[in-house]
C-alpha cells in the first residue's frame, strides 16, 4: 500500500462501528439539553407566572451539578471504566427530562432538570474520551471533527425540533429527552471497555493530575472554556431569545430557526476542522474563534430585524466550529489514558461552570441595572461582542509574532 493511501486509511471514519455511533450519540444527548428547551423559556414566563431571571433558573438548575459532578465522574470513569459511568447517566438524563413534562409548579421543573444535569454533566466529557480511547493519530482527529460536526448539526436541529413541539403544548419537548434511554440501551449492548493499564492509587492519581492541571496551557484552556460558555449560554441561548420575543414579538416556533443558525455554521466547519487544523495552530484557531464571537455579537446588536441577527449568528457558528475540536483535541492530547477522563471531566467542569454563571449573570444584569430588560439585553450584547473581539485580535497578534 502506497504512503497516500496508508495515510488516508489512518485517517478514515470507521462508518461501520456500532461503537462510533454510540459515542457520536452520547455527545448528541449531551448538548440536547439546553439547545432544546432555548426557544421554550419565553413561554414558561406566562406557564409558571416567572420573571426573566427566573427563567434563567431552568438553564443555571441543568448546569449546575456539573460544575462539582464532571471532575468526579471522570476520576470513576478513570479507575472503574468508562461503561460504569456513562449507560446510568444516559438514562438518568432521559428519565429526569422526560419527567418533567408532568411537572405541575416550577419547583418541580428545577427539581427535575437539577437530576437530568447529574444525568447530563459527564456524556460529552465521556464521550470525546471514548474518542481518545480508541482511535490515534489521523483517524482520531477526523473523527473528533466528526463528533464536533455532529454535535452542531443536533444543536442547530434542537431547536427547531423544540419550537416545533412546544407549538403543540410547552411541556411536549421534555418528552423528546427520552430518547436519551433508548442510546443507553444500545450502549449496554454494544460499547466494550477500552483497555487501560492497572489504576494508580487515589492519592498518586490526584497528584498527578494536579500536576497536568497547573500546566499554562491547562490553564489557559481552562480560561478560554469558561469564556466561552458564558457568553454563549449567557448572551445567545438565554438573553437572546428573550430579546427576540419582546422585540419583534417572535414566538417559540419563530426562534428556534434563528437559533439553529449557530449550530448550522459550527457543523459545517466542524466538520472540516482535519484540513483548517493544517492551516492555524490551535491556539491561533482559538483567538480567531473569539473574534468571530465578538463580530457576531456586534452584529446581532446592529441587526435590524430577525433575518439579520440570524445571518450574524452564522459568524458565532464559525467561531464555535474551530474553538471546540482546538480544545478538545488539545485537552486528549495533553495527559495519558488513565487520566484522559479525569481531565475531560475538568474539562467539562470549567464548561459548566460558564453555562451556570452566564444566565444568571446576563438575565440579572439586564432585570436590575437597567430601565428595561430589553434596554439590558441589547447593552450587554455590545459590550460583550466589544471585549470579546478584542480579546481574540490581540491574542491573535500577539500569536503571530
Amino acid at each position: 500500500m502506497s504512503t497516500d493511501a496508508t495515510a488516508t486509511a489512518e485517517s478514515s471514519i470507521p462508518w461501520r462501528s456500532s461503537t462510533l455511533y454510540v459515542i457520536l450519540s452520547s455527545s448528541l444527548i449531551g448538548v440536547m439539553g439546553v439547545s432544546l428547551l432555548s426557544p421554550v423559556l419565553p413561554s414558561l414566563r406566562s406557564v409558571f407566572a416567572i420573571s426573566d431571571s427566573q427563567v434563567g433558573l431552568v438553564i443555571t438548575a441543568y448546569t449546575l451539578p456539573g460544575i462539582f459532578l464532571t471532575p468526579f465522574m471522570g476520576l470513576v470513569a478513570d479507575r472503574l471504566g468508562r461503561r460504569q459511568v456513562i449507560i446510568p447517566l444516559l438514562f438518568l438524563f432521559g428519565a429526569a427530562g422526560a419527567g418533567i413534562s408532568l411537572s405541575s409548579s416550577f419547583a418541580e421543573v428545577l427539581a427535575l432538570r437539577f437530576l437530568q444535569g447529574i444525568g447530563a454533566s459527564a456524556l460529552v466529557t465521556l464521550a470525546v474520551t471514548l474518542i481518545g480511547d480508541f482511535y490515534e493519530g489521523g483517524r482520531r482527529n477526523a473523527i473528533m471533527g466528526l463528533n464536533g460536526s455532529m454535535v452542531g448539526a443536533g444543536a442547530a436541529v434542537y431547536p427547531l425540533i423544540g419550537g416545533a413541539l412546544a407549538g403543540i403544548r410547552w411541556n411536549v419537548p421534555f418528552l423528546f429527552f427520552g430518547t436519551a434511554i433508548l442510546v443507553g440501551l444500545a450502549a449496554v449492548f454494544v460499547l466494550d471497555e477500552p483497555e487501560q493499564g492497572e489504576p494508580t492509587g487515589v492519592p498518586e492519581y490526584l497528584r498527578r493530575m494536579r500536576d497536568v492541571i497547573v500546566l499554562p496551557e491547562a490553564l489557559a484552556i481552562f480560561a478560554v472554556i469558561l469564556v466561552v460558555f458564558f457568553v454563549f449560554y449567557g448572551a445567545v441561548l438565554t438573553a437572546l431569545p428573550l430579546l427576540l420575543s419582546d422585540e419583534f414579538g417572535l414566538g417559540s416556533g419563530q426562534i428556534g430557526p434563528i437559533l439553529a443558525m449557530v449550530s448550522l455554521a459550527s457543523a459545517t466547519v466542524s466538520s472540516q476542522y482535519g484540513r483548517v487544523s493544517q492551516w492555524r495552530t490551535a491556539p491561533e484557531l482559538l483567538a480567531l474563534g473569539f473574534v468571530a464571537y465578538g463580530t457576531s455579537l456586534l452584529g446581532v446588536w446592529l441587526a435590524p430585524s430577525p433575518i439579520f441577527v440570524g445571518a450574524a449568528l452564522l459568524a458565532f457558528g464559525v467561531g464555535f466550529g474551530v474553538v471546540m475540536p482546538s480544545i478538545d483535541t488539545t485537552v486528549v492530547t495533553l495527559v495519558s489514558g488513565d487520566l484522559r477522563a479525569g481531565m475531560m471531566g475538568m474539562r467539562t467542569s470549567m464548561l459548566r461552570l460558564g453555562q451556570t454563571l452566564g444566565p444568571i449573570a446576563f438575565t440579572f444584569v439586564a432585570d436590575t441595572a437597567f430601565a428595561s430588560s430589553l434596554t439590558g439585553y441589547r447593552t450587554l450584547l455590545l459590550v460583550a461582542g466589544c471585549v470579546v473581539a478584542a480579546a481574540g485580535s490581540v491574542g491573535y497578534a500577539l500569536l503571530r509574532r
